[in-house]
């Protein structure tokens, strides 16, 4: 783990650098149909035990690698003009309570970022798909290690340069396997998140 947070804390400490240099104060970012995103994003998740019969506390690191489309130019014509992209997201997780255990998922990921006050963009996003881990079968909460993973969440991209964002916001979490086994409470946590975007 230690190894994990020293590589996260270089990348942010190389993008920073990058904004330092960069003289970005007349940033005006250009986003248009077909521009790619490629980010990465790490947080840490907190969780909720929604009922008494939720028993696992569960917390820990998450890294969250991405690749997006834009699909739309900007779309009305007030505050909430914005665009739309797709997307799709590898989600890993390690669970440190009440085992030390893994997750790794796959997620199709949609986001409508806002795009009115020009270099600060706030976005909502949703993401979903198959998500594997050893935790399951060995919590009360989860039968399988075959779940699925959905989040939604806000957050707001800061264009330092043209091509280049630092991304800051939050997810809630859900992971259950739809009803495929017994039991599937599901497990429920937030995820405070950081992380940066190259446009292209």
């Amino acid at each position: 783990m230690a190894c994990f947070t020293h590589t996260i804390l270089t990348a942010i400490s190389g993008v920073i650098l990058m904004a330092s240099l960069a003289l970005a104060s007349e940033v005006s970012p250009t986003i248009t149909v077909g521009t790619q995103e490629v980010g990465l994003t790490a947080g840490y998740m907190f969780s909720h035990r929604l009922t008494d019969l939720h028993k696992t506390k569960q917390h820990g690191p998450a890294l969250m690698p991405s690749w997006m489309i834009t699909l739309t130019d900007p779309i009305g014509d007030s505050w909430y003009r914005g665009q739309i992209s797709l997307g799709a997201e590898m989600v890993y997780l390690e669970f440190r309570e009440p085992l030390l255990t893994h997750g790794v998922g796959f997620t199709p990921r949609i986001k409508y970022t806002f795009v009115a006050l020009g270099r600060v963009r706030p976005y909502m996003e949703f993401a979903g798909g198959p998500f594997w881990t050893d935790l399951g079968g060995r919590i009360r909460e989860e039968a399988n290690q075959f779940n699925f993973v959905l989040t939604g969440g806000v957050g707001v991209s800061w264009f330092i340069t043209p091509q280049l964002a630092l991304n800051a916001g939050y997810r809630f979490h859900h992971i259950s396997n739809a009803g495929t086994a017994y039991p599937n409470l599901g497990l429920n946590a937030s995820l405070p998140f950081a992380g940066f975007s190259f446009y292209f």
